[in-house]
């Protein structure tokens, strides 16, 4: 198969159990330099940038947010933003509970404290976010006509699974959220992906490819319709079964550097 574009999911599928970039990663893909490695994940552009300077390709388009957002050397390419009226709803929900609600915009995130959930996602993405009650953040973002690429929303299981219940209820057209850990719910809009993110990457940048050229390499549920849909999907051996299930082939851990070990044996 003639694959010219690779893109990869980041957390438990291209870092390391430090949650960094290992010397024979970063390796295998400077020597695949002719080869556009596109990074797409979950992850604000700012906690992916830091990456793409470690590989030697800043030059290169992102996705980020699962697909909420498609940036060029700063440029926005394509975004989708959830209405600041169901981040209204969604606060009032939570308002009372104990969990933590992260809002995040382009490069930014807006947390209500550094508590324990802000700390530990900002040692994990080594981004630091703007701290400030969230019903001022949803009224700037109001005045200033603005939404959400992404919603976290981070805490105790139960609480987190009375929050599924009610965006099911209420939002099922509008919101998917994913569950990267138990204690972890990321909401994005509906209508976009990672498999819709590279298909608008493909139509802005590489209009002469299409989705069969592309290698694709993931670990969880978010990951999915992206490996089911490109010419080549390969699954990390430490993802979720269902995408196991469905991916063409599986490599290493991420722990194993499984991408590298891919890379190397087949490109």
């Amino acid at each position: 198969m003639d694959i010219q574009l690779i893109c990869s999911d980041i957390d438990g599928t291209l870092l390391n159990k430090d949650r960094e970039l290992s010397k024979v990663t970063i390796e295998q893909v400077k020597r695949l330099s002719s080869i556009p490695f596109i990074l797409i994940s979950s992850r604000m552009p700012r906690a992916m940038t830091h990456l793409q300077i470690e590989f030697g390709n800043e030059h290169l388009p992102l996705i980020a947010y699962n697909g909420g957002l498609l940036i060029d050397n700063g440029k926005i390419i394509d975004s989708t933003e959830i209405n600041v009226d169901i981040i209204k709803d969604l606060n009032r929900f939570i308002d009372g509970t104990s969990l933590h609600l992260s809002l995040y915009h382009n490069d930014e995130w807006y947390v209500p404290e550094m508590d324990f959930w802000a700390n530990r996602e900002s040692n994990n993405t080594k981004v630091i976010p703007i701290v400030q009650n969230i019903d001022i953040t949803i009224n700037n973002w109001e005045l200033s006509n603005k939404g959400a690429h992404k919603i976290m929303v981070m805490g105790d299981a139960s609480f987190l699974d009375n929050l599924v219940t009610y965006i099911t209820k209420n939002y099922s057209e509008e919101l998917i959220g994913y569950r990267s850990k138990d204690t972890y719910l990321e909401i994005a809009h509906k209508s976009i992906s990672k498999k819709t993110a590279i298909e608008v990457l493909l139509k802005s940048h590489f209009p002469e490819l299409t989705m069969e050229n592309v290698l694709a390499f993931g670990d969880n549920f978010n990951d999915i319709e992206m490996l089911d849909a490109v010419g080549i999907g390969v699954a990390v051996a430490n993802g979720v079964k269902e995408i196991l299930d469905i991916a063409d082939t599986t490599t290493d851990t991420n722990k194993e550097d499984g991408v590298a070990k891919y890379l190397k044996t087949h490109l």
